[in-house]
């Protein structure tokens, strides 16, 4: 068996799988299934130009995040998900950092409910909303930044 420093570079082993493995190749897989359906829809409607654009767009987009995928799993360390041997403790760890007791995502909810009604009933409540919004967006950008909880 050989040891982990025995290894050649990009060698995939128990220890260390490759990253983002399942990623890429679902991605992969996503245009070599649309190209066919898209070459096949075009033939069959006489390029019909809305559907086979969209659908060319579709194999685009599926390749672009793709070879995305496949470029940065060289350069990123494995994660959690990537190794199948790991225990569902590994994946555990921190999502983000929210205030507990903060009133401002209430302030945000308000302000993005009266911009949209503003949008159905009238400009001037659409006005008020991107106030509200603004000070709701300061605010709850530097709520760390003072008081209590300043770092």
């Amino acid at each position: 068996m050989t040891r982990e420093h025995d290894r050649a570079p990009g060698e995939q082993s128990a220890e260390h799988p490759k990253p983002l493995g399942v990623e890429k190749w679902l991605f992969i897989a996503g245009v070599a299934f649309f190209l066919p359906v898209a070459l096949i829809y075009g033939f069959w409607t006489g390029w019909e130009p809305v559907g086979t654009v969209a659908l060319a767009l579709l194999v685009g987009l599926y390749g672009l995040a793709g070879f995305y995928l496949a470029l940065v799993a060289r350069r990123v360390d494995p994660r959690p998900e990537d190794n199948p041997v790991s225990d569902v403790d590994e994946h555990a760890g921190e999502i983000g950092v929210y205030s507990p007791h903060s009133w401002w995502p209430l302030v945000l909810g308000v302000a993005s409910a009266l911009v949209f009604a503003g949008v159905a009933v009238g400009w001037w409540i659409f006005g008020i909303g991107i106030a509200i919004g603004v000070v709701g967006l300061v605010g709850h950008t530097y709520e760390f930044s003072r008081g209590q909880h300043a770092h």
